[in-house]
């Protein structure tokens, strides 16, 4: 690429300050590039709510293909991401920038501090050399020898840009390039139902199996005031991001099979005591009201076809799934369509000098320190890429 001899050679717009821009201004600056980040909101803000503010910032998974597994969208793109820039390159910069970090029985990733707080200090000062716009840009324009941003306020001239806007803004930004996106909507997010759920809400089971499309997903539920959510209902969204509504859930809380012997033996216990053991006593009273019988009926007054059957809804509940859940998002499916980008270096292919990473592209991962790996990985690629042109 040209440069005009009036600009620095090595002037980069970095267009949202999350964590994908971030980690990417660490690695330009450092390798002695002039960064703006521009953001009109405050500088990796979307660092603080996750891992419920502790900050999960990856998943112990050390193979990229194993890796690139967890994401519905963007497994074989994230091949050649994760094999140049994984986990443990991951570990190893956040223990470079002073967050010392430890892995949870379940695998996850976190800040020994177990404060995104404390993760976002360290970062921010990390990147303290480049420099922060607080404003919103309106466009991005290729000119011969580069490229110009558009602010409210000002106007800008780079040699490179770096879009790192993340899943909720930008397209609009994207569109007037004529870059072709996918339309974005929500995954990661609860399940909005038929059923009035209402009396439910806040009850927990665990290790539930839950079937759709004649596949089975098992984790934990939370039932809500219009349906469900819990970590397996947030991969469930995820991977049926696209899915038409409605759609039938069926799910299976206990398995009574081999109906344990006490049963007959407490037949004179409420109902909901007998299961207890098995599922929360505010579920089965639930299901109890659902087939016409008192909620703190007795076994023995319960009779057999009414207990078998009983059970037969605790091993096959169904749902009908009629929307997500407004306020509950935490990741966006949609986004820069990944055959717009190389691979190898996140370059647009329609035009030299334009970057992408993060969750502005097409790519969304499971929950567990995923899409966060997205934006290390994918940040660390576009940074390299610009280092090394």
């Amino acid at each position: 690429m040209a440069h005009e001899s009036t600009w620095s050679k090595y002037r980069v717009a970095i267009v949202g300050a999350g964590p994908a821009g971030c980690i990417c201004a660490k690695y330009l600056s450092e390798a002695g590039f002039e960064i703006t980040l521009f953001d009109k909101g405050k500088f990796l803000r979307t660092l603080l709510p996750t891992g419920g503010g502790r900050c999960n910032l990856a998943h112990a998974e050390y193979d990229f293909r194993e890796l690139a597994k967890n994401y519905p969208r963007g497994e074989k793109f994230l091949y050649s991401v994760f094999s140049r820039f994984g986990t443990q390159d991951t570990i190893d910069f956040f223990k470079n920038i002073g967050v010392k970090t430890y892995t949870q029985e379940d695998n996850r990733i976190f800040p020994v501090s177990n404060l995104a707080t404390d993760v976002r200090e360290k970062f921010l000062k990390s990147i303290s050399k480049c420099s922060f716009a607080r404003e919103g840009v309106n466009e991005i324009s290729p000119i011969s020898n580069g490229w110009k941003i558009q602010t409210n306020n000002n106007s800008y001239l780079f040699d490179y840009v770096i879009v790192a806007t993340g899943g909720h803004a930008g397209y609009e930004l994207l569109k007037k390039l004529d870059i072709k996106i996918q339309p974005p909507t929500q995954a990661l997010v609860g399940l909005t139902t038929e059923e009035d759920l209402s009396q439910l809400s806040g009850v927990k089971v665990a290790n539930a199996e839950v079937k759709i499309d004649k596949k089975t997903y098992k984790g934990d539920i939370l039932f809500t005031h219009h349906g469900v959510s819990g970590p397996v209902i947030y991969t469930i969204s995820s991977i049926y991001a696209r899915k038409e509504f409605p759609y039938e859930m069926s799910f299976k809380f206990a398995d009574f099979t081999d109906m344990p012997q006490y049963f007959l033996e407490k037949s004179r216990m409420e109902v909901c005591n007998q299961l207890k053991p098995y599922v929360p006593k505010s579920l089965t009273k639930y299901i109890l009201t659902t087939l016409g019988k008192e909620p703190d009926i007795a076994g023995t007054w319960l009779g057999r076809t009414s207990h078998q059957k009983l059970l037969n809804t605790l091993e096959n509940f169904k749902l009908h799934i009629n929307g997500k859940m407004k306020n509950g998002e935490v990741v966006t499916c949609g986004g820069v369509d990944l055959k717009e980008i190389n691979a190898k270096t996140l370059e647009s292919k329609q035009y030299r000098g334009l970057y992408f990473c993060g969750e502005v592209l097409d790519i969304d991962g499971l929950c567990g320190g995923f899409n966060l790996q997205n934006c290390w990985s994918t940040g660390f690629i576009a940074a390299q890429s610009i280092i090394e042109n």
